[in-house]
């Protein structure tokens, strides 16, 4: 089985849900602790192994693309005042033989469309989706990565992959649910085959908590699928809806994932992300954990 090289990563939405911030710089763009969260999602498909990173994007987002390319002025000051270790910072954020093109989305017709659009650019290949709202931090305990495991999976099985996670009863409206064939284990990796799979239903249609968390690996034949999807949930072209189709001719699985999902599309997973993701860092972590084990030790008596 060739090898998976390509992912397709939609950053063409609007980012309503965290206005003002996103007014004026993409969505994308917002940091989680020292980088964008753009670089976060890039970071975990060059770890997995991908090579061609494909953004799906429209205009005023130009400045995703600009985040990864060389600024010579820029590193040239780095060098001559001696600050090397962020001059290499920058300098590594595509690593050699990874390449990042765009393509873009005409009209705002939904994550579907979105990846519809990026059909020339993937070909007759597998692929992976990785939506960039979406950021998954791991257990120090965990080796590798989700989606590390889900590749696995799939060269495995050689069966379309959906990376998923438990979520409370309350908030299954706000994503794609799916039903399994049978129920979970305890060991791991967890994967289950999926036997529906629905975009964002109500509670009492819902058909499990497990919610799809942004996390796909796709085959071509999705496209074809995608040409003859008609709008769903949102008035939008729906991924989940393409999906659903999908299962009606091939296996396709439920990755159940080991890290914890954080929702940068809103603010208030955005602020739990940059929580998280702060208190674990390298180089700032410790310091902060001090700062905000003081904040609560001070609020204990409010």
């Amino acid at each position: 089985m060739p090898k998976l090289t390509k992912v397709v990563i939609p950053v063409a939405g609007l980012g309503t849900r965290t206005l003002p911030a996103s007014k004026a710089i993409p969505k994308e763009m917002l940091t989680v602790v020292d980088k964008p969260a753009i670089q976060h999602v890039v970071e975990e498909a060059v770890a997995a192994g991908f090579t061609e990173i494909i953004l799906v994007t429209r205009s005023g987002k130009s400045a995703i693309a600009d985040h990864f390319d060389s600024h010579s002025e820029l590193e040239q000051i780095l060098e001559s005042k001696g600050k090397l270790e962020i001059l290499a910072s920058i300098r590594r954020l595509l690593p050699h033989g990874v390449s990042l093109c765009a393509i873009r989305q005409p009209e705002p017709k939904g994550l579907g469309d979105a990846v519809r659009c990026a059909a020339p650019l993937v070909g007759q290949e597998a692929f992976a989706v990785m939506l960039p709202d979406m950021l998954i931090h791991h257990p120090s305990n965990v080796n590798s990565t989700d989606l590390c495991g889900m590749l696995a999976r799939y060269h495995h099985q050689n069966s379309p992959q959906v990376m998923v996670e438990a979520v409370a009863e309350a908030n299954v409206v706000h994503y794609g649910i799916i039903a399994t064939s049978q129920p979970s284990q305890s060991s791991w990796p967890q994967t289950l085959k999926i036997k529906q799979i629905v975009e964002k239903p109500s509670h009492q249609d819902a058909p499990s908590n497990l919610a799809v968390m942004g996390r796909y690996i796709l085959p071509p034949e999705i496209f074809a699928i995608l040409e003859n999807t008609p709008p769903g949930a949102g008035d939008e072209i729906q991924l989940t809806d393409a999906i659903a189709q999908l299962l009606k001719s091939t296996t396709t699985e439920a990755y159940l994932m080991q890290g914890k999902t954080y929702d940068c599309g809103n603010k208030q997973g955005l602020l739990r992300a940059n929580l998280i993701f702060g208190l674990n860092h390298t180089s700032e972590g410790q310091d902060f954990r001090a700062f905000v084990s003081d904040i609560i030790s001070q609020s204990g008596g409010e």
